[in-house]
């Protein structure tokens, strides 16, 4: 009788497992082998940290498809909402890595000082709750005239950092270029 209530709970496992497309991230996470994902044990009630040492531009990789250490555009909806999400709050692994997104393009413009900000928005697999990651173009740029229809699926190739507004802190893409991919 016991076997028979363990074979659901087995199914329903495999089928988790297998639904999420390549598995292969997880096991790279949880053996500390994957590209630029192991990450620091932190405590959730440890406040995030702006990063003490950033890369010098000697020791930076150049922004390209190349070079890319976390591709959000092989992982599944589910996965890539969950890195997202760990890239959020465990910002400090992630600093000058090289990102690669997609998703739909966004703009705000903060009316209190003119700030300008752009993203991506990364919705999960439901498309119910959505994340979004600023990126800062790579030269010169003039919005609308050089950025996508808000809206427009788009990716997005730059370096993780992320800094502090008051007392939120936010994720952005540096060096950021928008690719034909």
């Amino acid at each position: 009788m016991r076997t028979l209530k363990l074979i659901p709970a087995a199914i329903s496992a495999a089928a988790l497992l297998a639904s999420c497309g390549d598995t292969s991230v997880v096991q790279d996470i949880a053996d500390g082998s994957g590209k630029g994902n192991t990450h620091a044990a932190r405590s959730s009630a440890d406040p995030p940290t702006l990063p003490t040492e950033i890369p010098s531009s000697e020791e930076k990789a150049e922004v390209t498809e190349e070079n890319v250490d976390i591709d959000l555009t092989e992982l599944s909806a589910s996965m890539v909402y969950g890195q997202v999400y760990d890239m959020m709050y465990n910002s400090d692994d992630y600093v000058g890595k090289i990102v690669k997104m997609e998703g739909p393009f966004s703009y705000y413009l903060e009316p209190s000082n003119g700030q300008e900000y752009f993203a991506v928005i990364i919705s999960d697999a439901t498309a119910c709750c959505s994340q979004g990651i600023e990126f800062v173009l790579d030269g010169d740029y003039k919005y609308p005239d050089d950025y996508p229809e808000l809206n427009e699926e788009i990716t997005v190739i730059g370096r993780f950092n992320y800094y502090k507004e008051g007392i939120y802190t936010y994720c952005q893409l540096t060096d950021a270029k928008i690719t034909d991919q």
